[in-house]
């Protein structure tokens, strides 16, 4: 079995054309994702910080504290699935696929990316009529009574994001396929432990 580190192809080499661009421009959108749920992380801390010393100090608690909490889960859960996606940043083991080599890689991943679209479709159709349900029936938490579709809502987002990005994922592999010998672009490559270990030595040497 043979594990792979995932690493970003860098984008914005000269003789891009409008493939490079586009997914250069999504790249962004996922990067405005991930730093939403980061901020979303970031002042959920604030509040727990907040809401302990709230509790311990002036025997005051957040009116509510469980259901924010319980709220936020879908922000910072979902909102940068696509860009860990982008960068490879999922957990992978290669029992077949780290042997392949050539167009036979480039099949296996499309294939992959294939199933991957029609499982996030099937997924956001369901995320989005859950919304939906939620919205028309006023479904609320159960403390403080927050309104429950908005933190659903991020879960359609999330996916479509995600089936974008897989959908330009298919076409860099379909076109790796026709061409195994182009450069990959809007597609993680899979490097070794020693490639990934060498890239940390050289950026670290840089830094220095």
């Amino acid at each position: 079995m043979q594990e792979g580190i995932p690493a970003l192809v860098p984008p914005g080499a000269p003789g891009d054309g409008p493939f490079a661009r586009l997914d250069r421009l999504v790249h962004r959108l996922e990067r405005l994702f991930a730093w939403l749920a980061a901020l979303c992380i970031f002042a959920l801390m604030f509040v727990g910080v907040a809401q302990i010393l709230g509790r311990k100090l002036f025997d005051a608690p957040i009116f509510g504290y469980i259901d924010m909490v319980e709220l936020s889960m879908g922000v910072f859960a979902f909102l940068a699935i696509a860009y860990c996606e982008r960068l490879g940043g999922h957990v992978r083991m290669e029992l077949v696929i780290g042997r392949l080599r050539g167009r036979a890689l480039w099949v296996a991943e499309l294939v992959a990316v294939l199933v991957a679209l029609f499982v996030v479709a099937v997924l956001f159709y369901y995320g989005w009529t859950h919304t939906v349900r939620a919205y028309e029936f006023g479904d609320s938490t159960i403390d403080a009574e927050y309104p429950m579709w908005p933190s659903k809502l991020m879960v359609p987002l999330a996916f479509a994001l995600l089936w974008l990005r897989l959908l330009l994922m298919a076409y860099g592999y379909a076109r790796l396929v026709a061409r195994p010998g182009a450069r990959p672009i809007g597609v993680p490559l899979i490097a070794s432990i020693k490639d990934e270990a060498l890239r940390e030595a050289r950026e670290a040497e840089a830094a220095q």
